[in-house]
């Protein structure tokens, strides 16, 4: 039997990924105090390359926002993008007339499919505190037969997304978040129906993990065929197999193997990301993910025609009222209310 370590690369932005996935960003932004407009006065915004801010000057970047920070109206086909909140909120608007606002551990599930445009902002909600963000975005392909299925998201909010919490001999605990798949008796919420996750020989884990200082977890092995990757972000040391890294690294493991973790003297943030490769060729640019070039330039040339069903939004950057909560409306009409 081979080595259970497969592969070890650095941490960039994006992270890298493998089939089925196309890459993971995490954002982790510390956002002042808002101006009661969910945004920023220009003298905090001073220096800055507005629309194309990705300096992390003073601990934050404005990305493509003028005011709210976040990405304003922008297409995406042929892949789904899986949004983990994990601190401060996302105010979400799209094409099909659907949007929400979602943070605090919620995840939004939306399958591109044929065509979407739809804006991701990062509202300052506290006017007198400041405003911390952390999210995940990952980009999960959509097999060939999938990528012209019609747009959807579903809303897996906090409340319905299990974890579970093992402790090592010593009584050290590790939580384990499952945004997709199965560990133990934790399933996962259902993805959206035309998902590569939806497909259960697809075997795909979405998982944040969480560890106390020197604590130990073995993870279980995946199904057969299926890659897997440990995203050591957040800490110091980590033993994973036998060997010894600091944080900020990618570590592709032997999926048909139980791999022992080990952590240092510092808590310790994982995410795990698995899933059978989909194994068909990849076409991309920018937002549009096909299987050939010749489906790329039919994307552009759609989105130029037709606007991906155009934008019923007054802006390019629409918030939502500071008093919202979290809840989603979806293109159905279909209305989801969280406290």
């Amino acid at each position: 039997m081979g080595p259970t370590i497969l592969d070890v690369r650095p941490l960039g932005f994006p992270w890298e990924t493998v089939d089925p996935f196309l890459f993971c960003v995490h954002h982790k932004d510390g956002y002042p105090s808002g101006n009661g407009r969910l945004g920023l006065e220009k003298a905090a915004l001073a220096g800055r390359n507005l629309g194309m801010d990705f300096s992390a000057k003073s601990g934050f970047s404005m990305y493509h926002g003028h005011m709210v920070p976040g990405f304003p109206r922008h297409p995406h086909r042929g892949f789904e993008t899986v949004s983990i909140a994990r601190r401060g909120f996302i105010d979400h608007s799209d094409s099909l007339g659907a949007t929400a606002r979602f943070g605090q551990g919620d995840v939004q599930w939306m399958t591109a499919g044929r065509g979407i445009v739809h804006s991701e902002m990062f509202p300052l909600l506290e006017t007198e505190t400041d405003n911390p963000l952390e999210m995940f975005q990952i980009w999960l392909n959509l097999p060939s037969a999938s990528k012209m299925v019609e747009p959807h998201f579903s809303m897996l909010w906090s409340e319905t997304i299990p974890s579970r919490t093992t402790r090592d001999d010593a009584g050290k605990s590790t939580t384990v978040t499952v945004v997709a798949g199965t560990l133990d008796d934790a399933v996962a919420p259902a993805p959206p129906p035309h998902s590569w996750a939806s497909d259960p020989r697809a075997d795909v884990a979405i998982w944040t993990v969480a560890m106390e200082p020197g604590a130990t977890w073995a993870m279980p092995p995946a199904a057969p065929g299926t890659g897997r990757t440990i995203y050591f972000f957040a800490g110091g040391s980590l033993g994973i197999a036998g060997r010894k890294f600091e944080k900020g690294v990618a570590v592709r493991v032997d999926p048909q193997r139980a791999v022992a973790i080990e952590n240092g003297d510092e808590v310790s943030e994982l995410v795990i990301l698995g899933g059978r490769a989909i194994g068909e060729p990849v076409a991309q640019e920018g937002p549009f993910v096909m299987n050939t070039r010749t489906e790329i330039l039919e994307a552009f040339a759609d989105f130029r025609e037709t606007g991906f069903g155009g934008w019923p939004w007054k802006n390019d950057a629409p918030v939502h009222e500071p008093g919202a909560g979290r809840f989603a409306v979806h293109a159905n009409g279909r209305r989801e209310e969280r406290s």
